[in-house]
């Protein structure tokens, strides 16, 4: 099986929160409190969260190791889950908001914020959202052409967005009209042949919502 094969878009959990802030915290200066992620997965009415997991050869402990040499086992690595991107999507009316999406610093280069993205675009289409906004730094050129890709524009700019350093953010917008929802699943389907992956989040209802 290639690596690209151990991939998995899903729907986050309760136990992946660890792993999410940790992502959190060394993408933002404004890293959401654990808080907010069990409100987001327990009680949000409007949220639709997801994790990018990636299956990977890790040592086991010496524990693990005695163990399994008990049972037979001499292998000293497993398969082991690591969640290696997030991602927040709020649908609210006819609006899909963005409200977060980051990859891990280890694993950047890898089109993973892209799955990210465009898992969450043909989501945001299933629950026939009619536009897409999010926010993002003016000085992230690579996240900003990432988003130009899939038809988002400049709406305006939110001055002092980030409070931490008062840097604006530009808000972007994606109507999704017939010829943008083409170009997203166009793009997807084009994603998909490049990196696969396995994906239980876009076309699958949400496990708590039912929708």
């Amino acid at each position: 099986m290639s690596s690209s094969s151990k991939l998995t878009a899903r729907y986050m959990q309760i136990p992946d929160i660890p792993e999410v802030m940790v992502i959190d915290q060394v993408s933002f200066t404004n890293a959401w409190p654990e808080r907010s992620y069990h409100f987001e997965l327990n009680e949000s009415q409007v949220s639709y969260m997801l994790v990018l997991e990636k299956m990977e050869q890790r040592e086991l402990s010496a524990w693990k190791r005695l163990v399994n040499s008990l049972r037979g086992d001499e292998s000293d690595y497993e398969l082991q889950p690591v969640v290696v991107g997030y991602g927040g999507l709020w649908k609210i009316a006819e609006e899909a908001h963005i409200s977060t999406i980051a990859s891990h610093p280890d694993y950047r280069g890898h089109k993973y914020g892209e799955i990210l993205l465009a898992s969450m675009l043909i989501r945001a289409i299933a629950l026939k959202a009619e536009y897409v906004v999010l926010e993002v730094r003016v000085s992230n050129d690579v996240a900003q052409n990432l988003y130009k890709k899939y038809g988002f524009v400049i709406h305006g700019t939110k001055k002092n967005y980030y409070h931490q350093d008062n840097e604006d953010a530009y808000d972007m917008r994606l109507d999704l009209t017939p010829e943008a929802i083409e170009l997203v699943q166009a793009l997807s389907k084009t994603l998909a042949e490049r990196v696969t992956f396995i994906d239980r989040f876009s076309k699958t209802v949400h496990p708590r919502l039912g929708r």
